[in-house]
């Protein structure tokens, strides 16, 4: 697997994008006063700060594991993409504002063609780096480069709505279209910014592996179900790049500890094949044993029995 390093560069691409998006479209909002072309600068000066706490993210998910973390460091990847959901959130909400104002009160757009020129030019620049964050996020499996990826994907539909909305304007000489698409892009934004909040979230909240890859990891435990050997208390969590899964392994008690042990060695192999960066942990127990099977429960009393 790629160490979590090697993708700083990528991170540092998007800060380089948001300084000249927000040079383009300053540039532009002050040559012509467009409330919409105001959104969308605004919306890359906050690029620029989701990228720079994308870059400090990534860094310290790329620590290795210590003492304290043991597990190591990968979930700071989703305190990036929450952040950054979070600014993307604030962004459209700050744009309906802004926009509103300018509904109610209308003003004319000075030198339209400049100004979109301008844009454009600002919307190849993120578009491409977006395809490039978008392509190593999801090869790496970071959620803080997808993240930033579907932030300038949200930077290039919010530039493409200011586009035809000043165009529009100018053309007809209505006012109110550049404000109004103003507030349709920003809605659109609001949404990406919502699902990328709830994906955060699930992944702070260890939410177990997606059914597909469970379905790989129970085809192969049962596989071995023939040989009088069962299974139970699979547990599965995501933290980045890194997949957890755990469970415990009955066999039948006549068999010698070595026996066990190279059964354990042939299943957790296979499913570390299935599973790319997994982490599997395992437990051996007797078939037998009565207490063997009170471990299915996610949360074991003690032996004493619960307190009532």
């Amino acid at each position: 697997m790629i160490e979590r390093r090697g993708l700083l560069p990528f991170a540092a691409l998007s800060v380089v994008a948001a300084l000249l998006t927000i040079g383009f479209k300053g540039g532009a909002y002050l040559l012509t006063g467009s409330v919409g072309m105001l959104s969308d600068a605004l919306e890359s000066f906050v690029n620029l700060v989701a990228a720079l706490v994308a870059l400090f993210a990534l860094s310290v998910a790329a620590r290795p594991a210590d003492e304290e973390h043991t597990y190591g460091h990968t979930k700071a990847e989703y305190f990036s993409s929450g952040f950054e959901g979070t600014l993307i959130v604030v962004a459209a909400a700050s744009i309906v504002v802004v926009a509103v104002q300018r509904l109610l009160v209308p003003r004319p757009i000075a030198e339209p063609g400049l100004g979109l020129a301008i844009i454009g030019i600002a919307s190849v620049i993120n578009l491409i780096v977006a395809r490039v964050l978008l392509r190593a996020g999801r090869r790496h499996e970071s959620i803080t480069l997808e993240a930033d990826a579907q932030h300038l994907m949200t930077d290039v539909w919010t530039s493409l709505g200011v586009i035809v909305g000043v165009g529009a304007a100018a053309l007809t000489g209505w006012h109110r279209l550049d404000p109004i698409v103003a507030i349709a892009v920003a809605l659109n934004v609001l949404l990406s910014g919502v699902r990328l909040l709830r994906r955060s979230m699930l992944g702070l909240l260890d939410t177990s592996l997606p059914e597909e890859t469970l379905t790989r990891i129970k085809t192969i435990l049962d596989s071995h179900g023939g040989s009088g050997v069962r299974y139970h208390a699979l547990r599965t969590r995501q933290a980045g790049a890194r997949r957890f899964i755990s469970f415990h392994i009955l066999v039948p008690g006549e068999w010698t500890v070595q026996r066990g042990h190279d059964l354990l060695e042939e299943i957790e192999e296979r499913i570390r094949e299935a599973v790319p960066r997994s982490v599997v942990d395992t437990h051996l127990e007797p078939i037998e044993d009565p207490v063997s099977w009170a471990d299915a429960r996610l949360e074991r009393p003690s032996q004493g029995g619960e307190s009532g």
